[in-house]
């Protein structure tokens, strides 16, 4: 009931915010259209008595009475659907916002990574289409609740008895709440298929790997999948779904054993001569109400709850995100002088109990260019991870000229940080967007951008445009020029060299879907830009790559086995040694030559 009630007010709290006046007028029409049902009744019975007594113009008053008051009923929930479909259509938004504004909430990537939290994501992403129904359930409520107490009053005045029908009410709503809880874990359980179906059928659809799966012949094998996944998911909700069905007719079953009792009751009165034909009417029409009354309130009970538990869910991933990130207690330097070490550095990735990295002392020197190398799964990219502030160390600290990462701003690191990452963004927007936004105090400026695409060698990518830097990219636009991965590569490189002014540049893996030869070109001009930023704010590039023939141009290169830095050196020190580098460096370069 707790979170129901805070999802309900959470609903109104948020139409009110958006909009006070229609929400009023929302409330009021719905209000007043509910109330109007039992006073209907009332009416019908006045004018049945009329007529039973031949008084005709009283007869007439109440059926002009009860006239106005069935257009009440009809048309005032019409009114106000009115008022509230918009507010609706903006509290959706307002609701897909604060999703984004959580996921985005955190210095950190935990909650995106972690795979216990995807479920709630999913869930999240489905439930805000969901707000319409549940805002209408609120406003259908609350007028409602009015009405079940006006036709209690009503019920009460002709028999004390009759106040079991309200009461007999309670049964179809407990079953309903406990129904919906049925349904609100089938969802949850039911997440991780239909996200796995889904992405299937993306993948089925998608005009990136069409040719892919032709030659693959992979179309069939994702279409069985995608049935496996998808017939898991429905059973799981059918059975849910029964099981609710099942549920739900108890508690209707008790209501009508109440309802027809409540009726013959009325009737052996009337029988008895101790009630009238109107008063016989107008139990016969509440006792029809509220059985109406009973099913509404299951119906919008589901929707409440399923709108609530979207708020739920919501309110958790917050609680999961946590505040917004610390101010810090110092600001980033405009200039490294030392540069940033690395004192015993340990990390493991929350809900594993490996370490990732154990226990790691590494200096990079102010103006160095550093590459990272090593075996999958070494730890390369969660060094990289923890430079650019997305995890804490688990152990030890990470010092920038001596202070430590955690006391600087995580907004100001990273204004101070240009990285470009493997697994890039292909921005649908404008070709200028999608390099102007590595910095956005210049994204409209074109020789910004400009400069930024010769630096990263992708010129060439957008002089074949046939609008140039205005050319819409991607297929979301009917127009949209599409490209293939080398060029939205080289247009993410772009993006990550736009700011000028850096303390750290990382590029993990930033050229693999480039071949050696423009690799080799691109790095060149990488180690150009690194020289000049390095003169100018003494910053560090850090490049993580596979292919030795690029590293070994690095001041510092950086070896990593199993969580452990195992060699530092250049390359000329690295293959003296013959260690782990010299001897990956032989194995790639045999199977190059």
């Amino acid at each position: 009931m707790k979170v129901l009630l805070t999802g309900a007010g959470a609903m109104l709290a948020t139409a009110w915010r958006l909009n006070p006046r229609k929400t009023a007028l929302a409330v009021l029409l719905m209000t007043a259209g509910a109330v109007a049902a039992p006073l209907l009744a009332t009416a019908l019975g006045w004018m049945t008595r009329e007529v039973v007594a031949g008084a005709t113009g009283r007869a007439v008053l109440a059926g002009l009475t009860a006239a106005v008051l069935a257009v009440m009923v009809l048309a005032f929930a019409h009114f106000a659907h009115l008022a509230h479909y918009e507010l609706a259509e903006l509290a959706e938004l307002d609701f897909d916002e604060r999703v984004i504004e959580v996921s985005n909430g955190s210095a950190g990537i935990e909650h995106h990574e972690r795979a216990e939290h995807a479920d709630t994501w999913t869930v999240l992403r489905q439930e805000g289409r969901q707000y319409r129904a549940g805002l209408e359930a609120l406003l259908n409520g609350l007028g409602l609740l009015l009405a079940v107490v006006l036709t209690a009053v009503l019920l009460a005045r002709q028999n004390p008895w009759l106040l079991v029908l309200p009461v007999a009410a309670l049964p179809p709503l407990l079953a309903g709440r406990a129904a919906e809880r049925v349904l609100d874990r089938a969802r949850t359980t039911t997440a991780e298929p239909t996200r796995t179906a889904l992405n299937l059928f993306h993948l089925a659809t998608s005009a990136r790997v069409a040719g892919e799966l032709r030659v693959s012949g992979l179309g069939d094998e994702l279409r069985a999948r995608h049935d496996v996944l998808w017939r898991a998911a429905t059973r799981g909700l059918w059975r849910a779904h029964l099981t609710a069905t099942a549920l739900r007719a108890v508690g209707q079953v008790v209501f009508a054993l109440a309802y027809i009792a409540g009726v013959l009751l009325v009737v052996r009165d009337a029988i008895a001569g101790r009630r009238g034909v109107g008063d016989v009417v107008l139990v016969i029409v509440l006792a029809a109400q509220v059985n109406q009354q009973v099913a509404t309130a299951v119906t919008l009970l589901q929707d409440l709850q399923r709108m609530a538990g979207a708020y739920r869910r919501l309110t958790e991933v917050t609680d999961l995100v946590g505040a917004r990130p610390d101010p810090g207690r110092r600001s980033p330097p405009d200039r490294l002088h030392d540069g940033i070490t690395l004192a015993g550095v340990t990390f493991t990735y929350p809900g594993t109990d490996v370490p990732v990295l154990r226990e790691t002392d590494l200096r990079l020197p102010a103006g160095a260019t550093v590459a990272v190398v090593g075996e999958n799964g070494a730890g390369k990219s969660t060094l990289v991870k923890l430079l650019c502030g997305f995890y804490r160390p688990t152990g030890g600290r990470i010092l920038v000229d001596g202070v430590d990462l955690h006391d600087l701003p995580v907004d100001g690191w990273r204004a101070r940080i240009a990285a470009g990452f493997q697994d890039f963004v292909r921005y649908e927007f404008p070709a200028q967007q999608v390099v102007g936004v590595g910095d956005l105090t210049r994204i409209s400026s074109e020789p910004a951008v400009r400069a930024a695409l010769d630096r990263a060698d992708a010129t060439g990518v957008v002089d074949h445009l046939p609008d140039g830097l205005r050319t819409h990219l991607g297929k979301t636009y009917a127009d949209g020029a599409e490209l293939s991965g080398g060029q939205w590569q080289k247009l993410a490189l772009g993006r990550a060299v736009m700011r000028e002014s850096p303390l750290l540049v990382v590029l993990d893996e930033p050229t693999s879907a480039l071949d050696p030869e423009a690799e080799h070109v691109l790095f060149q001009r990488h180690a150009e830009h690194a020289r000049r930023v390095a003169a100018r704010t003494g910053a560090i590039t850090v490049f993580v790559s596979h292919r030795f023939s690029t590293v070994r141009t690095a001041d510092l290169i950086v070896v990593v086995r199993d969580g452990r830095v195992v060699e530092t050196g250049d390359h000329a020190a690295l293959m003296a040694g013959a260690g782990l580098y010299a001897e990956l460096f032989a194995l790639q370069a045999k199977a190059y030559g």
